[in-house]
């Protein structure tokens, strides 16, 4: 049994976990991420691997970090919610812990985890996968491999247009599936429909103290559960908007499996039920033909580290 370590970095902590080759996280342990300094974002990573590999015959180390990593796996070249820019963590990282690592981003670490051990592993050939959480990432596997791109930075899946002229993206872009599809969308949906329609939103609102500007995620969530109009609503738009997403990747792709993951699919059938019926009305056209099955994620927020010590057991 080989042993590897994956490192999921995001703007709040720095998780990691020894992993086995069955996918199976042994120890685990965690940091908060000091996301506005570079170095001491890099001394968390290195105490994460450092308390992790005591002890144990570790392999090498996989590092998943949230941002735009180069072709080699090396270099983070830019990162949103990070200080990194154009930091050779890699090597950095290598140095300090005299262990190989890679670093991948970590949408695609995500998914790769999912493909090998989540969702799709009875898949040997293709997914898509689309994560969804306050923006929208994912990652794209062909001929059981990751799809990374000449320069290591395709499969940003939030960044496709769905929208022209819609709402600003992060991106620089206007109408990003991102801005429909993503927990924030769920969000302002939500709250919209608080202020425009406050007598259909009673129980979502009562969770705000009355105040729209200060709805949440996981109140529009628990609200809709309990049965609040306004808020299965916006699942329904989120649903709406992604199956359709969904529906051009099948187009696009053909792949095997399509997964969905992050923490907006916690809703279960509010999200996943809009989300297949329109990915089902979308490709009406094809019904006599075989398409993917849309599948919720599996493993939840272990992915990344999954995902990063799996792919760090192939160099």
């Amino acid at each position: 049994m080989t042993l590897t370590i994956g490192v999921d970095v995001g703007g709040t902590k720095v998780a990691g976990g020894v992993v086995d080759d069955t996918g199976t996280v042994l120890v685990q342990t965690r940091r908060d991420t000091p996301a506005d300094d570079v170095g001491k974002t890099r001394d968390v990573i290195i105490e994460v691997v450092s308390e992790l590999a005591t002890g144990r015959q570790i392999q090498a180390v996989g590092v998943g970090a949230a941002g735009w990593i180069d072709a080699n796996r090396s270099t983070v070249l830019f990162a949103p919610n990070l200080a990194w820019r154009d930091e050779p963590l890699q090597a950095y990282v290598s140095a300090a812990v005299e262990l190989p690592v890679i670093v991948e981003n970590d949408g695609n670490a995500a998914a790769w985890a999912e493909f090998r051990y989540g969702a799709a592993r009875n898949a040997d050939d293709s997914m898509v996968m689309f994560t969804i959480g306050t923006g929208v990432g994912g990652g794209i596997v062909l001929g059981g491999e990751l799809v990374r791109g000449n320069n290591g930075i395709a499969a940003e899946l939030g960044h496709m247009l769905t929208v022209p002229d819609g709402h600003q993206c992060g991106c620089g872009r206007l109408g990003c599936i991102e801005q429909y599809a993503s927990g924030s969308a769920l969000v302002r949906f939500a709250r919209a429909a608080a202020r425009q329609e406050p007598h259909r939103a009673t129980a979502l609102l009562e969770l705000a103290d009355g105040d729209a500007e200060a709805i949440t995620g996981p109140m529009v969530t628990a609200a809709a559960k309990g049965g609040d109009p306004v808020s299965a609503e916006a699942f329904a738009q989120v649903g709406r908007w992604l199956g359709t997403s969904l529906a051009d990747m099948a187009q696009i792709l053909d792949p095997q499996v399509l997964v969905v993951g992050g923490g907006v699919i916690d809703a279960g059938d509010l999200l996943m039920g809009p989300t297949r019926r329109s990915f089902t009305e979308a490709l009406a056209q094809r019904s006599r033909l075989p398409v993917a099955e849309i599948r919720p994620a599996e493993l939840g927020n272990s992915a990344g580290v999954i995902g990063a010590a799996d792919l760090a057991r192939r160099i």
